[in-house]
């Protein structure tokens, strides 16, 4: 086990905790852990449910444009990414996402793989890559539009504003609102509800509900990518990235 993911489990319940605070910003390295870990409980019949949280004030800030692989090389470290990325719809375990402070960019992509999001009233939910200057990806063109519906994920991806927790709950991206604090408790209570459930009948279920999710993901990703390697060569996206990291508005040209 890496020391940038703990897994704990018991009552059927099995907590996988990203621990890079303040941010848990994620690179191909973290996501194929968490596949890995997830996969090994796939396998293990005592663990009927997951509950994906993480250390600190974010839930996941995405990846870090601003040092690791992603600065180095922003198209080569998404490819390594989304081939990753992808194996998260192939978990056969219900997955609830506790989820803390923001969910932005990617990071609300990890949350959109889940099952369930657990949300409290100070969570932010943020598709920011419009602000940013590029395409979406880790698969949100089909997870958004398939829990919230097509309407409020245009108005989430074109706009890139904040959706807060109690919002979330009202357009169905968030499934649970937690009193402050106790997020991860409640997220925990929910799984600890799905694992009282008949294990065999609720892979089966889950299975149906899902059908080719997994398919659609994996082409979706490949479109997602090839957008993104055109807007990372432009000046709008230098901008972008560079105004997030310096804290300020970008100015977009349109160039």
């Amino acid at each position: 086990m890496s020391s940038d993911l703990s897994v704990t489990v018991g009552d059927g319940v099995a907590l996988l905790e990203m621990r890079r605070p303040p941010a848990n910003h994620f690179d191909e390295a973290l996501i194929g852990r968490i596949v890995d870990e997830a996969r090994n409980l796939d396998d293990d019949k005592t663990t009927r449910a997951i509950v994906l949280a993480s250390q600190g004030r974010h839930f996941c800030g995405g990846a870090d444009f601003g040092s690791g692989e992603f600065a180095a090389d922003h198209v080569t470290a998404a490819e390594r990414l989304y081939r990753k990325a992808v194996q998260l719809f192939e978990i056969r375990t219900p997955i609830v996402a506790a989820v803390q402070g923001t969910a932005v960019g990617g990071g609300l992509g990890l949350a959109c793989a889940a099952d369930f999001r657990v949300a409290e009233a100070d969570s932010r939910f943020v598709a920011n890559f419009a602000r940013l200057g590029f395409h979406q990806g880790f698969g949100i063109s089909v997870t958004l539009p398939e829990i919230v519906g097509r309407q409020k994920a245009t108005d989430m991806l074109l706009t890139g504003r904040r959706v807060t927790g109690e919002e979330a709950v009202l357009i169905g991206l968030a499934d649970r609102l937690a009193e402050p604090g106790r997020v991860r408790e409640a997220a925990m209570d929910l799984a600890l509800r799905i694992a009282e459930a008949a294990p065999l009948a609720v892979r089966s279920i889950r299975a149906t509900l899902r059908g080719d999710l997994k398919e659609r993901v994996e082409k979706a990703l490949d479109h997602e990518l090839a957008e993104q390697k055109i807007l990372w060569a432009t000046k709008d996206s230098a901008e972008g990235i560079s105004a997030s990291l310096e804290r300020r508005t970008p100015i977009f040209t349109g160039e």
